[in-house]
């Protein structure tokens, strides 16, 4: 027994890790408020602020997300709760949204260098939200259909920056 413990320690530590970094792309997402504002391509406004944390032994990211909360776009407050995971079965992320509308958003996700991909069915349509790396602090974001490795459409590009650490986020609405 004594010469399987090392085995299956070193296994355990390689599991372990092929677990943490399957979600590593967060990793500088992780802690900050990531703010965006732009208009969506019928003119409607859009504005975003979303944190990122891992929960579950970093077995999964929480995201949460402030936007508007109404129909009319004159509400803003915490609209979506997010989970990504992992998923041993297809070897991808998958997430779910669920907002303030009842709406729940699934999808996989695919990971590009430091780009990330929503893939995602909404009305009927797959869309592809594109969180195209800039830098630490700044990334590009695209909606919109996205085949073949090129937009066919576009309904928003605007730009998410990182702001002060999360730890407020989370009071009063705005």
């Amino acid at each position: 027994m004594k010469q399987y413990i090392p085995i299956l320690t070193l296994l355990f530590v390689q599991i372990v890790h092929g677990q943490k970094s399957d979600l590593a792309i967060f990793e500088h997402l992780i802690g900050k408020t990531w703010i965006a504002e732009g208009n969506w391509e019928d003119g409607s406004k859009f504005k975003q602020e979303s944190t990122f944390e891992y929960a579950l032994n970093k077995q999964i990211v929480i995201a949460r997300s402030k936007g508007y909360v109404n129909q009319e776009q004159t509400r803003y407050g915490l609209r979506n709760h997010g989970i990504r995971k992992f998923d041993p079965v297809s070897k991808g992320v998958k997430f779910w949204e669920f907002d303030v509308f009842g709406s729940l958003t699934e999808g996989t996700m695919s990971i590009r260098g430091k780009d990330i991909f929503y893939h995602y069915s909404y009305n009927g349509s797959l869309i592809t939200d594109h969180w195209e790396y800039v830098d630490d602090t700044t990334y590009n974001f695209i909606v919109g259909r996205y085949v073949d490795e090129k937009w066919e459409q576009v309904y928003l590009k605007t730009q998410f920056k990182a702001q002060h650490h999360y730890h407020n986020f989370l009071k009063k609405e705005d």
